[in-house]
């Protein structure tokens, strides 16, 4: 069951698959939630544009535009919450997703209780960032959590969502190990079951940015246990 804080708010569900369609749409619907139906890439982004959804529910594989350019467009410009849908078991599409700006995937097919979950989830994260401290910094590194922006020793650094969360989590840890299933249930939540070598793909984005402006060293590798924020 949704939350019923969220359970009002508009959502773009972006599927060409139209037994998929047809099964998520009344499902949301019964949940509370307004839907809009986009059934190609060009659709989506229109769509997105005249109906300024709360949510997208995005498929990566689109006729006219795939999902990924549909994703980075919309980033361009907007923050609002995405969700992928991925064929399961392909981890490069969700990597390149959420580097490129998604707040989460799921996996096809799925159960209607787990996207469920995975929205509810997401909204706690939402709310989350906005309720903690608006400035966080470990020496010449700062998070501005209001813009969602990130300096070091002055120079500001682009992060995707998803590298400013684990970046987040690190200062907000710091001087502590961090596994890698710690950082997945931080920033995924717990029971998501995302491969622990994305955490690793991560932490190497976030490392070649910083040290494209510092040489100093704020994550450091614990063998055997995970990361840490020195």
């Amino acid at each position: 069951m949704i939350n019923n804080e969220i359970g009002n708010l508009k959502v773009l569900v972006v599927e060409d698959d139209k037994g998929i369609s047809d099964f998520i749409l009344p499902e949301l619907e019964h949940e509370g939630f307004t839907t809009i139906l986009a059934e190609t890439g060009r659709q989506a982004l229109e769509k997105f544009e005249s109906e300024n959804p709360d949510l997208i529910l995005l498929d990566v594989m689109l006729p006219e535009l795939n999902g990924l350019e549909v994703l980075r467009r919309i980033r361009s410009t907007s923050n609002v919450p995405i969700i992928l849908e991925t064929a399961r078991g392909e981890t490069v599409d969700k990597i390149t997703g959420l580097n490129a700006g998604a707040d989460d995937y799921i996996a096809k097919p799925f159960e209607i209780e787990e996207l469920l979950a995975r929205i509810n989830a997401l909204f706690r994260r939402i709310s989350f960032m906005k309720s903690s401290e608006p400035n966080l910094s470990v020496r010449s590194l700062s998070l501005n959590t209001g813009r969602m922006s990130c300096t070091i020793e002055g120079n500001e650094i682009q992060l995707s969502k998803t590298e400013f969360l684990m970046l987040k989590c690190f200062i907000e840890n710091h001087n502590k190990v961090l596994s890698r299933s710690d950082i997945i249930d931080n920033i995924w939540g717990k029971g998501h079951f995302i491969d622990e070598n994305t955490v690793d793909v991560y932490v190497g984005y976030i490392r070649a940015k910083i040290a494209e402006h510092s040489k100093d060293e704020f994550i450091k590798t614990v063998r055997g246990a995970g990361y840490m924020m020195v």
